[in-house]
């Protein structure tokens, strides 16, 4: 990092705290109690705290990753300033843990930028440093930096295991996906995916091998154009049965592969992935959650995705290929009828966007989610077109952990893409200045006109006293 890059991203980091430090304080006057699930959460760390350890919500769903910390931290600092009494683990206490995690987060994000796109000269410093700054204020990660809940430190782990996992620290990659999964266990798909990245890595060393030794077939292994696809699927395949090169691979992802079998035997101990409140937690095969994903993905990337040469270049696919976008057209209708959940909590709960989404959007007619399929096939083109920088082998890994983190989920909930979106986000080309300008002075909007609506626009329901907010 040149002096001059370090005293940005110095001066980027520090004032990105100063702000979130005078929103927290904002936000901690405003709702001094604990709010949605911090009312399982807070508890939850406070009976840690006491030595309760035995102690657990049946409602809560995770591992006790986010109360561990807590009490690793606060415990500490409480006893090095003499603090006793109900400041020790208290709500404000507690919330104060993401706050430390998001500016973990900042860091790791710019790192990982580094390591990603550190070879491309063309991409300033500035422009790093910038992208950093951003996606650390993506609105439905930020939000909830404010609030005591597991996103930030699942974050912060699992980002922190792919940035290991690229400087070859593969045991301490490991480790902390194993962080990572204490706070949330689909992040064991995140472990998969930095598995993914060694084995992409080594297919895709074999396969420009294998294209050295034949020459007179031009196929590229960062295009997936349908016809190459097919032989790069045949390569796949007998790559991976071909015992010798399963072993070798296996030697290099050995601590990936004990973390999954660690995750199945619990899977098999507890009787199912998730740890209490199970009936409102039931996995199921609901491939719509890939369609909103990759709506998501267009909106929060439209600096990105929505240009007119990427638009020109859609339609020019869809003139050459109308018989391949006929058929995923009609596979995408089939899944919408065929696997359409809509979750109790997502018709119940308004306070959620996610309420206003649905009932806006897909309630005002049975045939709207249907004719949203030319926006799902655009989305699905446009972040398959971004990601062609990456091995076709990378692609199809990240494509397979995206189903797997996202499909069996139920509830509609932005919370889960978080994820996801930054793992794609880091991996697309740096875009023009202007772009990341644009990106930038969107995010701060939304999250302005967000935190203004959760301060000041208050409602109660009718059997209840409580003030009730409104929140991704």
């Amino acid at each position: 990092m040149e002096r001059a890059e370090a005293y940005g991203f110095s001066a980027a980091w520090s004032g990105a705290l100063l702000l979130s430090c005078l929103l927290f304080a904002a936000i901690s006057h405003r709702q001094r109690g604990p709010y949605m699930d911090e009312a399982f959460h807070v508890p939850q760390a406070q009976a840690y705290c006491q030595g309760r350890l035995l102690q657990w919500d049946p409602m809560i769903t995770t591992l006790p990753g986010l109360y561990l910390l807590s009490v690793g931290v606060v415990k500490p600092v409480a006893w090095l300033l003499g603090w006793t009494g109900h400041v020790v683990c208290s709500v404000g206490m507690l919330r104060f843990i993401n706050l430390l995690l998001a500016a973990g987060n900042f860091c790791l994000l710019y790192l990982l930028l580094l390591k990603i796109h550190g070879k491309n000269k063309a991409v300033s410093g500035f422009q790093r440093i910038l992208s950093t700054l951003t996606l650390a204020m993506f609105p439905t990660l930020y939000f909830f930096t404010f609030l005591y809940y597991t996103d930030p430190g699942s974050v912060f782990f699992t980002l922190f295991a792919y940035l290991m996992c690229l400087y070859g620290n593969h045991k301490t990659s490991a480790l902390l996906g194993f962080c990572g999964f204490m706070f949330r266990q689909t992040n064991i798909v995140w472990t998969v995916f930095c598995a993914g990245n060694v084995v992409a890595e080594e297919l895709n060393k074999a396969w420009e091998t294998e294209l050295q030794k034949k020459k007179d077939e031009k196929i590229s292994p960062r295009r997936g154009s349908s016809p190459n696809l097919i032989r790069i699927l045949q390569f796949l395949i007998e790559y991976l049965i071909s015992p010798k090169k399963l072993v070798a691979l296996t030697a290099l992802t050995w601590p990936y592969i004990m973390l999954v079998i660690m995750f199945f035997v619990f899977v098999f101990i507890n009787g199912g992935i998730v740890v209490g409140d199970r009936s409102s937690h039931e996995a199921c095969l609901h491939f719509p959650q890939l369609f909103y994903f990759l709506s998501f993905t267009v909106f929060f990337s439209f600096p990105h995705l929505l240009t007119r040469t990427r638009i020109r270049k859609f339609f020019l696919s869809l003139q050459k290929h109308p018989v391949q976008y006929s058929l995923i057209a009609v596979i995408s209708l089939f899944l919408i009828w065929k696997f359409t959940y809509v979750h109790k909590y997502l018709l119940a709960d308004n306070r959620h966007y996610t309420f206003y989404v649905w009932r806006k959007i897909f309630q005002r007619h049975e045939l709207v989610k249907y004719v949203l399929v030319p926006v799902y096939m655009f989305a699905g083109w446009s972040v398959v077109d971004t990601l062609q920088s990456k091995s076709i082998f990378w692609i199809l890994m990240y494509f397979v952990c995206l189903l797997a983190v996202t499909v069996p989920q139920k509830l509609l909930e932005f919370r889960y893409f978080i994820l996801p979106f930054l793992v794609y986000r880091l991996n697309i080309p740096f875009p023009s200045l202007y772009r990341q300008l644009l990106e930038l002075a969107f995010y701060i909007v939304v999250n302005a006109i967000t935190f203004y609506i959760f301060l000041n626009k208050t409602f109660q329901w009718p059997n209840s006293d409580e003030i009730q907010r409104f929140m991704w």
